[in-house]
């Protein structure tokens, strides 16, 4: 793993850091290929049931790192696009903690996870029209499927700067905490959800993210698709198995 990203686990969580302070956690060649590298070892593993990922040194992500982009550096890796992560997220529930700013690929980012837990300082926006760009990371695309129309337009149109509290109040942000909590609040929110089973846990955020897609005529089949296997897997003997006997299940991820 590139020092340029750090990982740590706790229990069934990973904790996935953009270690590039000095440059305000811009994401150059070595962030994607790290933050890709990541994400293969967190889906790869039975152990791990959910990541947090966060940025060193009090600010998330502030987007591509522009000067590498002069440079003729490209931040994307091959299956997973812009960052390790916009084109192709985990197949595992992930969670942003963001203080400062998180922008333009930094936002976009964030709009990869499955949910968000902010600092109340938190800044976030897609300013790329203000240089000249489109935010083309799937920030437009993802964007308005998050909050309602009219607000993404807005956001995308202007490149201003939305602070988390409004954000939160547009359901972008699940928890608002104080500066300096969001790590804390989002291994929280990830440990509580790490004591689900870890099939289960996959095969919820499988249909949530996939379903929307489905032909009508075929959602209860596609469903079924996916939650069949969940239903004859070992985790679903010993969750019941537990309850019954009063115990903390002991999952096994099979």
């Amino acid at each position: 793993m590139s020092d340029a990203v750090l990982t740590e686990t706790d229990g069934a969580v990973l904790v996935i850091t953009i270690n590039r302070p000095e440059a305000k956690n811009a994401v150059n060649a070595s962030v994607a290929q790290g933050i890709g590298a990541a994400l293969d070892e967190f889906d790869g593993r039975k152990d791990l049931s959910v990541a947090v990922i966060t940025g060193a040194g009090g600010t998330f992500c502030s987007g591509m790192d522009l000067k590498a982009f002069l440079k003729g550096e490209f931040p994307f890796v091959e299956g997973r696009g812009f960052a390790g992560i916009v084109e192709r997220p985990p197949a595992k529930p992930i969670i942003a903690a963001i203080e400062g700013y998180a922008l333009a690929g930094g936002c976009e980012v964030a709009l990869s996870c499955d949910m968000v837990v902010a600092s109340r300082e938190a800044k976030f926006g897609l300013p790329e029209p203000k240089r000249g760009l489109v935010a083309a990371a799937g920030g437009l695309m993802r964007l308005p499927q998050r909050i309602p129309y009219h607000i993404a337009m807005e956001i995308a149109l202007t490149g201003d700067f939305y602070g988390a509290e409004r954000m939160a109040e547009l359901g972008f942000v699940n928890r608002l905490v104080e500066p300096g909590g969001a790590l804390a609040g989002a291994k929280e929110l990830a440990l509580k959800i790490a004591e689900n089973a870890p099939l289960a846990l996959a095969g919820t955020k499988q249909i949530i993210v996939e379903s929307p897609k489905w032909p009508a005529g075929e959602i209860w089949q596609r469903q079924n698709e996916i939650s069949g296997p969940i239903f004859a897997s070992k985790d679903a003997q010993e969750g019941p198995a537990a309850f019954a006997e009063k115990r903390k299940p002991q999952w096994k991820g099979e």
